[in-house]
């Protein structure tokens, strides 16, 4: 107990969050007990509650973890100097990456998250993970009016709107290629990457512009 004790207390929240995580994407989060995380974790309960105050406390530290990755794959996607639609591609290939890496808080990132800071009680991690999610939609938004100036994508798009369903609709091709993949495979003759890539193509199309 000792040695722990000099340990920074950060090296012992992300043991805790790392074991914890393992559970959650083992058992879900409602099955896993604070119990079933300090064993994992080897800490007493007692010391579990040292360093969080509660599940939730550690769901949002996980859940704003992967959230910082996806940023940083976008972010990345984004930087590369290439065309419009090359670039689109580089953003599709690191959600893909990001599923496969968090295949857990994949869904969880997608799902409602809290958008009231406002008069009631909430993790700091939530207005963080927020504030991600708002950054990120920002890097998509220069994407997208980018691509409506250099005349590749239809100059008519609502940005918020197209922002909302580009999400929906990559997820939903990333998730269901997962969930589905043996039947692709046996009803379509298509691998995995090749019905994403045949899912983004038509998500590209519906959006560029054909004049060009």
């Amino acid at each position: 107990m000792g040695r722990r004790k000099k340990e920074p207390k950060s090296v012992h929240r992300e043991k805790i969050a790392s074991a914890a995580s393992v559970l959650f994407m083992e058992r879900g989060i409602a099955a896993t007990s604070m119990d079933d995380i300090a064993k994992a974790a080897g800490y007493s309960k007692a010391t579990l509650y040292v360093y969080f105050e509660n599940k939730d406390e550690i769901v949002g530290i996980l859940v704003l973890d992967s959230m910082k990755k996806l940023y940083n794959y976008i972010a990345s996607a984004l930087e590369q100097q290439e065309t419009t639609e090359e670039r689109y591609y580089f953003i599709c290939r690191g959600l893909i990456h990001y599923q496969e890496e968090f295949p857990y808080y994949f869904k969880m990132v997608l799902d409602k998250i809290n958008i009231d800071f406002e008069g009631q009680d909430y993790l700091p991690e939530e207005k963080e993970t927020f504030q991600i999610g708002e950054d990120i939609n920002e890097k998509i938004k220069e994407f997208l009016i980018s691509g409506m100036e250099k005349g590749d994508f239809r100059h008519n798009l609502e940005i918020m709107p197209t922002i909302f369903n580009f999400w929906g609709m990559l997820s939903g091709i990333i998730q269901l290629a997962a969930n589905k993949e043996e039947y692709i495979k046996r009803t379509m003759g298509f691998s995995k990457i090749q019905f994403l890539e045949y899912g983004f193509q038509m998500l590209y199309c519906s959006i560029s512009n054909g004049e060009k």
